[in-house]
């Protein structure tokens, strides 16, 4: 199988050498690309078909059709990095970055076991999901008691009343039993189940193969749900199956759901995607609410929902920020993620910041009556060597309300990603309510 990696925004030459991919081979992968949801009205959004080669958009993970596969990784930079970072130093930060996103602990005894160098990134997550499957059921799979309604011949549980004096009126001989029954076959399992079954599918790692054999074993008498009708309403975590949590996000994460879809069609293939905007936002998010713990403030996400015209009464185009910080009833600072590249202040004196993104955040101001909004990108190696954080009055020099044009190296641990998001918080806040951070 040819197997070739590319990173977002970077293209591939149609060819036979290693550094090339076959113009037919491409094709497919393209083809897959374009049943995606990222794929947009032109289907160019995973993929752009060019004459000699095909280009990588904003949508990261991995792509495969018959005879091929494609890897397409996200520009993770660190502060300082003076060059670009290898796939395997790629592909962990774009882990550390899901598992942060959806809640997903991984320990470094866990993270030296993946396989970064030699495998992509579904085969990863293919393993940290076997790994962390195959320690839960050494403890026994989770059970329940389900209700059953059953005609026997002798009672059980507790009789049906008015079944038994009307339905079975004439059957003397059986008696209509309700009774509940400890049974592995509940909602949980059959979300495992249906993740085995799609991984077994697409792993391809030896190792890979052998646990997810190993593991459709175990689940051999749980029901085969379809991955649509399955009841997620249905499962509850609490102290008894706690150590689910991981396994539940990774289900949840790799079954498809906000960030990636599966594909699949005329064309044998399927895509792992993940929109690169939506999971910066996330973990910018996820790691801002723990930052902020504790010190009065409460972030939201995805949340306002106000109105930025009306019409004869009536609230048009909504608006929806990325992340709100309140301070009680107040919102404090609305803060907008962008995965975009910032230019450094030699080459374009806006630094690559867009009118379009300036009046959205001035908008934002004045609809949420906040004088404190907050345009926040990912460092790279073309910036200086710290953190940027460039502060605009809006609408007038004297003017009081504040855009900030800020970044953050997410590449750096996850402490020390808290540990600026605290810093920049406290940078935009006014001073009184700078000292309850």
């Amino acid at each position: 199988m040819i197997r070739r990696s590319l990173r977002e925004w970077d293209h591939i030459a149609f060819g036979t050498c290693e550094d090339t991919i076959p113009e037919t081979h491409a094709a497919h992968l393209v083809d897959v690309a374009r049943r995606s949801p990222f794929s947009g009205r032109g289907g160019d959004g995973v993929l752009e078909h060019r004459r000699k080669d095909i280009r990588a958009r904003g949508v990261v993970g991995v792509i495969s059709a018959p005879g091929c596969q494609l890897e397409i990784l996200p520009k993770i930079e660190a502060m300082g990095e003076a060059e670009s970072a290898s796939d395997e130093t790629l592909r962990r930060r774009l882990v550390h970055m899901l598992a942060v996103a959806r809640d997903i602990r991984i320990d470094a005894q866990t993270a030296a076991q993946l396989g970064w160098q030699r495998d992509t990134l579904l085969e990863i997550l293919i393993r940290l999901f076997c790994g962390k499957m195959i320690e839960a059921v050494r403890q026994g799979i989770p059970r329940r008691y389900i209700a059953h309604e059953d005609d026997l011949p002798a009672l059980r549980g507790r009789l049906d009343v008015t079944r038994q004096f009307s339905t079975l009126a004439a059957q003397p001989q059986k008696l209509a039993c309700r009774y509940d029954e400890l049974s592995p076959d509940i909602a949980l399992n059959q979300v495992m189940k249906a993740t085995i079954l799609k991984l077994s599918r697409l792993a391809t790692a030896p190792d890979n193969q052998r646990s997810l054999r190993e593991l459709s074993f175990v689940y051999a008498d749980i029901s085969a749900i379809s991955r649509t009708a399955l009841r997620w309403d249905l499962i509850t975590l609490d102290r008894t199956n706690r150590r689910w949590q991981d396994l539940l996000s990774l289900a949840r994460l790799l079954l498809g759901e906000r960030y990636q879809t599966t594909s699949a069609g005329p064309t044998d293939g399927h895509a792992l995607l993940f929109e690169m905007n939506v999971l910066f936002e996330d973990y910018i998010s996820k790691l801002l609410k723990r930052a902020l713990a504790g010190s009065g403030l409460q972030v939201t996400t995805q949340g306002g929902h106000r109105n930025c015209l009306y019409e004869n009464g009536i609230g048009r185009f909504r608006t929806r920020p990325d992340i709100i910080v309140r301070d009680g009833s107040k919102i404090a600072i609305v803060i907008d993620t962008k995965w975009k590249r910032m230019a450094p202040r030699i080459d374009d004196p806006k630094q690559g910041v867009s009118q379009a993104d300036v009046y959205q955040l001035m908008a934002y101001s004045q609809i949420y009556d906040c004088d404190r909004v907050v345009l926040l990108y990912p460092h790279h190696h073309g910036l200086p060597d710290h953190p940027v954080c460039q502060t605009y009055e809006i609408a007038g020099p004297e003017g009081t309300n504040r855009l900030f044009v800020s970044t953050i190296d997410v590449s750096a641990s996850h402490s020390a990603v808290s540990a600026a998001l605290t810093s920049l918080v406290s940078k935009i806040l006014p001073c009184p309510d700078a000292d309850m951070i």
